[in-house]
C-alpha cells in the first residue's frame, strides 16, 4: 500500500492507539440495520456523518427556525447553523477526553433533522394534533428521517446509519412503535452520545443569548442578574478596553462557551477517573451520565436557561410568532386530513404503509419555515394564484 494513502483500516488502527478504552471504536461498531460493505477510505462513523450532511433534511435546516424566523434577519441562527456550532463544541470535548470525534459529530449533526418548521412552537402544535396517534417528538422524528424518510439508496429506506449514531439520536428511549429495529437500550448511552446532548445544550444556550442581544429583546444590563455572565463580562472588559460593543458582546459569548466547555472536560475527566471504566460496556452500565459539568457550572447554566425562558422565549414578539406558527401548522394538518388530494402523490402513496396521520405529520415536519408559510397562503388566501 502506498505511503501516500490512508485507508479505513489505517484510521481504525489509529483509533485503537489514540482513543481511550471507554471510547467507541469504529471497527467495533454494532453495524447497520441493513448490512453494507465497509468503505475503502472512511470509517463507519465518518460515513454516517457524510450521509447526514448530504441529506435533503440537513439542507432544509437552513430555513428552519431556531428562535427567530428566517425573514427576521440574515444573522440569526437557524437549525443548520445551530447544528454546525454544536458539532464543533462536540468535537472539542471529544478530542479532549480521547473519545470518538466522528461519532459525536455525526450525532450532533443529525439530532435536529426531525425538527418542525418554526422551532418548538411547531413541535407543540403537531404533538397536540397527534395526541390520539402517538404524539410528536423531534427526537423520534429525527430517527424517522434517518431510518425511513430520506430516499437516497436502492436497497433500503433512510440513511441506514450505524446503531451507535442512531442510539445518540434517540436520546431517552422509545415508548412508541418504530418500523425499524431500535438500538438496544442500556442504563446509559455511550460517552459520545452523552457529550452530543451536552454540546447541543451549550450551543443553543449561548447562541440564543447572542441572538437575543443582537435582536434587542435582551440587554447587557438585564443579564447582570446572571452571575456567570457577569463574571465573563468583567473578565472580557479588562482585556477589550476601547473595543466596540459588538466585539465585547462576541467576546463574552466566546468566554462563556470556553468556561463551560473547559469545566465539562475537567469534571468529566475526573468522573471517568473515579469510574475506572475500561470499556464502552462499563460506561453503558453506569446509572448516571459521566459527561457533565460540575454542580457549580450546572447551576449557573440553569440560571442562564431560566433567564432565556423568562425573557426571550416568552417575549411578546417571540410568543406572537409562536402563536402564528401553531395556527399555520394546525391549519395545514386539518386541511390535509380533510382533503388528502392537496398533498403530493408521493406522500399519499405512503398512507397504507405508514398511516395517514403519521405521514401527514412527516410531511409537515419536513417543511421549511418559508415553504410552510407559502403553502398556508396558497391554500387559504383567496387572492393567491392556485
Amino acid at each position: 500500500m502506498s505511503v501516500f494513502l490512508r485507508t479505513r483500516e489505517d484510521y481504525e488502527r489509529e483509533e485503537l492507539e489514540r482513543l481511550a478504552p471507554y471510547a467507541v471504536k469504529s471497527a467495533e461498531s454494532s453495524g447497520r440495520v441493513v448490512p453494507e460493505p465497509a468503505h475503502a477510505y472512511r470509517t463507519a462513523f465518518q460515513r454516517d456523518r457524510d450521509r447526514v450532511v448530504h441529506s435533503r433534511a440537513f439542507r432544509r435546516l437552513e430555513y428552519k427556525t431556531q428562535v427567530f424566523v428566517y425573514h427576521e434577519g440574515d444573522h440569526y441562527r437557524t437549525r443548520l447553523t445551530h447544528s454546525l456550532e454544536g458539532a464543533q463544541i462536540a468535537r472539542t470535548i471529544a478530542r479532549a477526553l480521547r473519545l470518538n470525534e466522528d461519532l459525536a459529530e455525526a450525532i450532533v449533526l443529525a439530532h435536529d433533522l426531525g425538527h418542525t418548521p418554526f422551532g418548538h412552537a411547531g413541535e407543540r402544535a403537531l404533538h397536540r394534533l397527534l395526541r390520539d396517534a402517538g404524539g410528536f417528538d423531534h427526537n423520534r422524528q429525527s430517527l424517522r428521517v434517518v431510518d425511513l424518510l430520506e430516499e437516497r439508496y436502492p436497497g433500503f429506506r433512510g440513511l441506514n446509519l450505524t446503531q451507535e449514531t442512531r442510539e445518540g439520536i434517540l436520546k431517552h428511549g422509545a415508548p412508541w412503535e418504530h418500523p425499524v429495529p431500535l438500538p438496544p437500550q442500556t442504563p446509559e448511552r455511550s460517552l459520545e452520545a452523552q457529550l452530543a446532548d451536552l454540546a447541543d445544550e451549550i450551543a443553543y444556550t449561548n447562541h440564543d443569548l447572542d441572538d437575543g442581544l443582537r435582536s434587542g429583546l435582551l440587554t447587557l444590563e438585564m443579564l447582570e442578574s446572571c452571575e456567570l455572565w457577569s463574571q465573563m463580562r468583567r473578565s472580557v472588559e479588562q482585556r477589550t478596553a476601547g473595543a466596540s460593543a459588538r466585539v465585547v458582546r462576541a467576546q463574552i459569548i466566546v468566554a462563556l462557551i470556553n468556561r463551560i466547555v473547559t469545566d465539562v472536560v475537567e469534571e468529566s475527566a475526573a468522573r471517568l477517573g473515579k469510574l475506572g471504566a475500561k470499556s464502552v460496556d462499563e460506561v453503558r452500565a453506569s446509572t448516571t451520565p459521566v459527561v457533565r459539568p460540575s454542580e457549580e457550572i450546572a447551576q449557573a447554566a440553569r440560571v442562564l436557561k431560566r433567564f432565556l425562558f423568562e425573557n426571550l422565549y416568552h417575549h411578546p414578539r417571540v410568543l406572537r410568532m409562536n402563536r402564528k406558527a401553531e395556527r399555520i401548522l394546525g391549519d395545514l394538518y386539518r386541511i390535509y386530513r380533510d382533503d388528502p388530494r392537496q398533498l403530493p402523490r408521493h406522500v399519499t402513496r405512503r398512507f397504507v404503509q405508514d398511516g395517514e396521520a403519521r405521514v401527514i405529520a412527516d410531511y409537515i415536519a419536513g417543511m421549511t419555515d418559508r415553504f410552510a408559510l407559502a403553502e398556508h397562503k396558497k391554500l387559504l388566501d383567496p387572492h393567491e394564484p392556485v
